[in-house]
């Protein structure tokens, strides 16, 4: 098992490695912590940066959810690249299948529960004719 992971190793690229992986070779403790520390400024600029967006006069009104919708995929890249450690690494195939996955379910969730709202608001009784039906039972 050993001669496999030696191969694997060597057939690795040095620049592939996420960043905060400290058992790559020539990858210390303080450059591990220079990297979690760089990942903590881009998050934290990022939510800055989408709070300032909600109040800024600068953005047209309809414009600031699609603003907020890009930076929360940045923020969603940074917390995948410096906290998660995705690369495009072999060994992380099983974790990019993984996120995949739980992406579609939560669009399945979401969409699918639209659907239903949308449809379900279409057949519902307006309440005005369902007080009205109510009296008339009543009587």
């Amino acid at each position: 098992m050993t001669d496999e992971r030696q191969v694997l190793d060597e057939m690795r690229d040095a620049d592939d490695i996420a960043p905060g992986i400290t058992e790559a070779a020539d990858y210390s403790i303080r450059a591990a912590v220079w990297t979690y520390a760089i990942g903590f400024g881009l998050a934290s600029l990022l939510t800055v940066a989408s709070f300032a967006t909600v109040k800024t006069p600068l953005i047209w009104g309809p414009g600031i959810a699609v603003m907020l919708a890009v930076l929360a995929v940045a923020q969603m890249g940074v917390h995948l690249v410096f906290f998660l450690h995705m690369t495009s690494d072999p060994d992380n195939t099983n974790n990019a299948l993984a996120l995949a996955f739980g992406v579609l379910i939560v669009i399945l969730v979401v969409f699918g529960s639209l659907w239903i709202m949308g449809y379900l608001h279409d057949r519902v009784m307006p309440t005005g004719e369902m007080m009205q039906n109510m009296m008339q039972m009543q009587r």
